[in-house]
């Protein structure tokens, strides 16, 4: 029988349930000395947001196997301590699916007929039912941000409305959208013909701000929008403005870039709808919760793979000083080509060439996995939850061996193939670093040291390097790199460019207008 420590409180349903088979102390509202103290005695550490289970705690813990955290966010958790001392994090990434899916609906369902402000209305003596009209959800068509967990049940319940459903995620098949009965867009598209448009992205430095004012702009006059994501996904002074002159109808916020947010005039605005951050707030999504990271916890202590690991695990050492090295490789090469591609996800082939076609590569196609799903979930992707996660989304991934010595000792090649295209880049390790040696045909030998990549195809004309570099220099775009393959002198060519500093769209599209330029996509690293 093991030991488990709750230092937060949690439903019922998971202390019952850890306390079947193990011994279990609830232990709420500990001093960290207290906690560091009385830790050595334990197994395993359950928590939910108040513990900070920090680096000298986790040290303090000299006979833990596993820390389970009730809920889904692990920033209470230095993850890196916990990985370094071979113990595994686990937390509940599912229990509050439903709620916040519902709580979606009801934000929906009370923007559309204005159900607070009517209740305010009467309950001050008026009854002003002209004032008050709504509109029906029936045909009316609801752009979904975001088809994780939350979001795909948001359109199962949406359809049950006669919605018509309209979404955008670049990281789902074509066919799991279609069984929900979802047509896919691009992001331009749902904002232009929603006439609800729903949020549920992960905040990440590419969904900062994504509903802007050019964003707000672009949609329809009386749009509709919900936001019970995360806070600083809409920008708020551009939404207020919105609102106040009229083109978008109301908004229903259920988080916010500072929590609580205080005198915000957003807030108070007579065509929003705002609730304190009630998406997972419901009995049954804390029972979940609770039941959830219980039976995870336990399966840990039983020796048995949970399902919700969210630190790295330790690689087989016959493995490790071949594969391990990759990791980096596929990683890197992972989260280059979905930024790379256009179009709606079709297929992922990942071919291992040479000495790593012979050694067991599932860590490295996890690893490919963690680049490309970064950031397009709440979930924190890892080695051991990615392919699960990609099985949820219904990506299809292919994976390939060949053990024929080649060019290079070993090699990762990726190809992502989407609805309008393909893009394919290759990977291997020189000098204990990860090199680009393939982009589509062309060969080459890119070291991704720089924070931004600019991929060009081109045609290999004089002058080209020099158009590109006076550009970038008048905007201030630092130049950190350039190297360039090419097929034949003057044919087609390939130009990678490290650069130091972003570049706005406006100036890619002044790269874009070069003559002789073909394509050119900025990568961040």
């Amino acid at each position: 029988m093991s030991r488990i420590l709750v230092s937060d409180p949690i439903a019922r349903e998971g202390m019952d349930l850890l306390s079947q088979r193990h011994q279990v102390d609830l232990r709420p509202g500990l001093a960290k000395d207290e906690l560091k103290r009385i830790l050595p005695d334990y197994d395993a550490l359950v928590v939910r947001s108040e513990t900070k289970v920090t680096a000298d705690v986790i040290e303090a813990g000299i006979k833990l196997q596993v820390i389970g955290r009730a809920g889904v966010g692990v920033d209470n958790i230095d993850l890196e301590a916990a990985t370094r001392r071979g113990i595994a994090v686990v937390n509940a990434p599912t229990g509050n699916t439903l709620a916040a899916a519902e709580h979606t609906m009801a934000l929906i369902l009370a923007l559309a007929r204005h159900i607070p402000q009517a209740n305010a209305s009467l309950r001050l003596g008026e009854w002003k039912r002209s004032a008050f009209v709504g509109v029906e959800l029936r045909g009316k068509v609801l752009g979904i941000v975001g088809l994780g967990r939350v979001g795909s049940e948001v359109a199962r319940r949406a359809a049950s409305f006669n919605m018509r459903l309209l979404g955008y995620d670049p990281y789902i098949s074509p066919d799991y959208a279609r069984n929900m009965g979802v047509e896919l867009a691009s992001l331009e598209d749902v904002f232009r013909r929603s006439d609800f448009i729903t949020l549920h992205t992960p905040l990440s430095d590419n969904t900062r701000g994504l509903v802007g004012q050019r964003e707000l702009q672009m949609m329809k006059p009386g749009v509709r929008l919900v936001n019970a994501s995360r806070g600083g996904i809409i920008d708020e002074d551009a939404l207020f403005k919105a609102l106040e002159d009229g083109h978008v109808a109301g908004a229903a916020l259920d988080v916010f870039v500072k929590e609580p947010p205080g005198d915000l005039p957003l807030v108070k605005h007579p065509r929003v709808i705002a609730t304190p951050h009630l998406g997972a707030s419901t009995a049954e999504a804390q029972q979940e919760v609770a039941r959830e990271v219980a039976q995870e916890v336990m399966a840990i202590l039983d020796g048995r793979p949970a399902r919700s690991t969210v630190n790295l695990p330790f690689l087989p050492p016959d493995v490790h000083k071949v594969v391990a090295p990759y990791m980096e490789t596929a990683t890197i090469l992972g989260k280059l080509v979905p930024q790379l591609a256009v179009g709606q996800f079709l297929s992922l082939s990942i071919r291992y060439s040479g000495e790593l076609a012979n050694y067991d590569t599932s860590i490295l196609k996890a690893a490919v996995l963690v680049g490309l799903l970064s950031g397009v979930t709440e979930e924190r992707v890892n080695v051991v939850n990615a392919g699960v996660i990609a099985a949820q989304r219904g990506l299809r991934i292919l994976e390939e061996k060949d053990t024929t010595p080649a060019e290079y000792p070993s090699l990762v090649m990726l190809e992502l193939k989407t609805q309008q295209g393909s893009i394919a880049l290759g990977g291997t390790r020189i000098r204990d670093e990860t090199h680009i040696v393939r982009a589509n045909d062309f060969a080459l030998d890119v070291v991704p040291s720089s924070p931004y990549l600019l991929f060009i195809d081109h045609q290999d004309r004089p002058g080209m390097i020099g158009a590109l570099g006076m550009l970038t220099g008048r905007h201030d775009i630092n130049i950190a790199f350039m190297v360039v393959g090419r097929q034949a002198p003057r044919g087609q060519a390939m130009m990678v460019v490290g650069l130091d500093d972003a570049v706005p769209e406006a100036v890619m599209q002044e790269i874009r207008a070069i003559t002789y330029m073909a394509s050119a996509r900025l990568a961040k690293l």
